[in-house]
C-alpha cells in the first residue's frame, strides 16, 4: 500500500520544542502535559498518489474513505495507478468505485496537471518553498490550502506550517487562552512568535484540543 513507512523529521525536535516554549509561556505550560513531540512524517511515494488519497478522504470517515480508495486502486493492474491510467479509464468506472462526481473530476484534473507539469515531481517539491508548493498544488481542482498544508507537515516534514483554518488547531489555541476559537487571521498573527517551528506549535495544539477538560 502507499504512504506507510515513517521518515525522520528534518529538524531537531528538542530544539524546536524549546524554541516554541521560550516564545510562548502559555503554550509551554500545556506542552509540558503533552509529552515529547512525536510527529513522524509518512513516506511520500509520489505527489500524485498522496493527493489522490487526500481527495478521496475529504469529508469522509477513515474506513469509508479507505474502502473507496481500495476500489479505485483495484480498477488498475499492478500497484497504484499512474496519471495516464486515471485519464484513460472511463469516468463511469471511477464513479462506480464510489467517487462522487466532484471527486472524480478532481482526481482526473490532478492526473492531467501531473502530466503537464503543474504538479511538481517529488524531487522538485523537495527543492521548493512552502509557499511555492501551496501556490502550485492549489491550482488543482479540489485541492485547497489545508490539504497542501497537511502534505507539507505529514509527508514532507516541513517545520514551519500553521494550518490556521484547521478546527483542531483553533480549538487547541482557544483552550490555551481560555477563549473562543480564534479567526484564522488572528491565529496567523499570533503564530508569528512560533517561527520557524509553527508545525511544532500546531502539532501540540492538536494534542491540547484532545486533552481532558480537567487539565
Amino acid at each position: 500500500m502507499i504512504l506507510r513507512s515513517a521518515l525522520v523529521i528534518p529538524f531537531d525536535a528538542e530544539t524546536a520544542v524549546r524554541a516554541v516554549c521560550a516564545a510562548d509561556k502559555k503554550l509551554a505550560r500545556f506542552i509540558a502535559r503533552c509529552g515529547p513531540y512525536a510527529l513522524e512524517p509518512s513516506k511520500l511515494s509520489s505527489p500524485f498518489a498522496a493527493l489522490v488519497r487526500s481527495i478521496v478522504y475529504q469529508q469522509l470517515h477513515g474506513k469509508a474513505a479507505a474502502s473507496i480508495l481500495a476500489r479505485v486502486v483495484a480498477l488498475f493492474p499492478g500497484k497504484f495507478p499512474t496519471p495516464q491510467q486515471v485519464l484513460d479509464v472511463p469516468e463511469e468506472a471511477l464513479r462506480g468505485a464510489g467517487l462522487s462526481r466532484n471527486k472524480m473530476l478532481a482526481v482526473r484534473d490532478l492526473a492531467a496537471k501531473t502530466l503537464d507539469g503543474t504538479v511538481p515531481t517529488l524531487a522538485r517539491l523537495r527543492r521548493m518553498s512552502d509557499d511555492e508548493i501551496v501556490e502550485r498544488l492549489t491550482e488543482v481542482r479540489g485541492i485547497g490550502r489545508w490539504t497542501v498544508e497537511m502534505m507539507l507537515m505529514f509527508r514532507l516534514g516541513r517545520p514551519d506550517v500553521l494550518p490556521a483554518t484547521d478546527y483542531g488547531v483553533r480549538k487547541g489555541f482557544g483552550r490555551v487562552h481560555g477563549s473562543d476559537m480564534p479567526a484564522p487571521k488572528e491565529l496567523l498573527a499570533y503564530g508569528e512568535r512560533w517561527r520557524p517551528y509553527r508545525s511544532v506549535a500546531s502539532w501540540y495544539l492538536w494534542r491540547i484540543a484532545d486533552l481532558p477538560e480537567v487539565l
